[in-house]
């Protein structure tokens, strides 16, 4: 995967990740918008992974960790760069963000319906937590 490089967005990043989620992530989420993404880039700086290959955004992950946990967000990888370790690379590049900021466990948002990633989220090591459910609100 040496032509692969990973990255921390930027500002001047924004409207091209959103472009990018539109046509290569898994659903959509409520923080799906410029001031979402810029509110994150702005707050943690180091948090929104981008995978490029060949200056191609290949694939994102966000990687937050609020203290106590470490969470995993948007893995989505474009469909002309999946099964190439794109997911991969972005998941141990946010592995290793956690451990050098004393994060001890890892949890990923993956919806239920998206067999695909369920694959791609057991082959990393990362197995559903029957015991736990999500409870939300919007705010």
């Amino acid at each position: 995967m040496s032509d692969l490089h990973i990255r921390c967005a930027s500002p001047s990043d924004i409207d091209t990740v959103l472009r990018f989620w539109r046509e290569a992530a898994e659903g959509t989420s409520i923080s799906d918008d410029r001031a979402g993404v810029a509110r994150l880039v702005e707050r943690d700086p180091e948090a929104l992974l981008i995978a490029e290959r060949d200056g191609v955004m290949a694939g994102t992950a966000i990687a937050g960790f609020d203290g106590w946990r470490c969470h995993l967000y948007r893995l989505a990888v474009h469909p002309d760069h999946r099964r190439q370790g794109v997911g991969s690379a972005l998941l141990a590049a946010a592995e290793e963000r956690f451990v050098g900021l004393g994060g001890r466990r890892g949890d990923a948002m993956v919806l239920d319906r998206n067999e695909l990633a369920h694959h791609t989220w057991r082959a990393a090591g990362y197995a559903p937590e029957p015991q736990w459910s999500r409870w939300v609100k919007h705010l």
